[in-house]
């Protein structure tokens, strides 16, 4: 049985909640996100190579650990969706998300949506031109949350690789907590680009509430490395 979306709860009272995206497709990795305290995982399907049948189980073991499992689609692609959402996911994250392909999500989760009213429907910004177009996307009934992708974004505006300290990206951020506040809707992003606690922690206080550690691999190679030092 599907749990309820905690971190729909946990925005509402004002908190943080923190997760990381999934793409080694391991059951276990889920449960051990969960056993640290993670509020959420992405199960992405955009730049891994899990299917659906793999999405399905990394579903029923977030259920089973109690945190809420959230699927990254590589486009909208209504029969998918429509099966991950029977599966039990508890949102869909969308790339790429202009006004065209928002509209198509709104569409294709409509009527799981209209069953569970818990669903999350969250807008991946990559490009400046979304950023520009905020205020519309914002105004779209469905979408929960507007989630800012540094990487793609960052090449966007010019400044490949930057962090939320270069002046265009900052602005970029503040544009989407703003806008999203006003909408009554939520600001995301990934901190995986700068694996620092206090620069997560600014994020934050900026107004981020869903804020994604980065990818289970960027977190494992992290520890690798700052481990690797007993060598020295």
């Amino acid at each position: 049985m599907q749990n309820p979306n905690r971190i729909r709860q946990l925005l509402t009272d004002g908190k943080t909640v923190t997760g990381m995206l999934l793409f080694t497709g391991s059951p276990m990795v889920v449960e051990m996100m969960a056993a640290a305290g993670l509020d959420f995982v992405i199960i992405d399907m955009e730049h891994s190579a899990l299917d659906l049948d793999r999405a399905g189980h990394l579903i029923r073991a977030a259920d089973a650990a109690s945190i809420t499992p959230l699927v990254r689609v590589p486009e909208v692609d209504a029969a998918l969706i429509k099966k991950l959402l029977n599966l039990g996911a508890a949102g869909i994250v969308l790339p790429h998300a202009n006004r065209d392909n928002c509209a198509a999500l709104l569409k294709a989760m409509h009527y799981a949506a209209r069953a569970n009213r818990e669903l999350m429907a969250i807008a991946l910004l990559e490009e400046k031109e979304s950023i520009a177009d905020l205020d519309a996307l914002a105004a779209m009934p469905g979408l929960d949350a507007f989630f800012v992708g540094p990487t793609d974004l960052s090449m966007s505006l010019g400044v490949p690789g930057a962090t939320f300290e270069d002046p265009k990206m900052s602005a970029a951020l503040d544009t989407v907590v703003a806008t999203t506040r006003r909408h009554g809707k939520h600001a995301m992003t990934l901190i995986g680009n700068n694996l620092n606690v206090e620069y997560g922690r600014a994020i934050a206080k900026r107004g981020v509430q869903i804020i994604v550690l980065g990818t289970d691999g960027d977190l494992f190679v992290d520890a690798i490395k700052r481990m690797a030092g007993v060598k020295e």
